[in-house]
């Protein structure tokens, strides 16, 4: 995803700085070890972001998870009922299964869409890292 480099898409799919995009945003990567889905840094090492804005910033990210959820679901509603053509009742069992595994990618996108509303990316910063190594 190097030929995104400098977007806010590539921000928001890795999960990286919005302002460098040369980390991660989150101690551990994975997002299926419940214990830390949500565990952030508190800066970026590299361009010493600091991503909580103030406190209780990422609350706001609720507001961003209902329609990231609404598009997965959607997706996934789509493909069961009107491609596969499955029963009603089963495309809506699978769509409430889709949901519960999605959940903590639905999370960290909806985090990662909400800082980087409030942020932008800094070709300096980030060639500052660059060079610097």
């Amino acid at each position: 995803m190097e030929f995104l480099k400098g977007t806010k898409i590539n921000s928001i799919l890795s999960g990286s700085c919005p302002v460098c995009q040369n980390e991660s945003m989150y101690t551990v990567p994975n997002p299926y070890k419940v214990t830390s889905t949500l565990t952030m840094e508190a800066r970026c090492s590299h361009c010493n972001t600091k991503y909580k804005i103030e406190p209780s910033f990422f609350f706001g990210a609720m507001y961003v998870s209902y329609p990231v959820g609404i598009f997965f679901g959607s997706i996934s509603f789509f493909i069961t009922f009107y491609l596969l053509n499955l029963p009603f009742m089963t495309s809506y069992i699978i769509l409430i299964i889709v949901m519960l595994l999605l959940l903590p990618i639905i999370l960290r996108i909806s985090r990662n869409i909400w800082i980087n509303i409030f942020m932008k990316y800094d070709k300096t910063k980030a060639l500052q890292f660059k060079n610097s190594q």
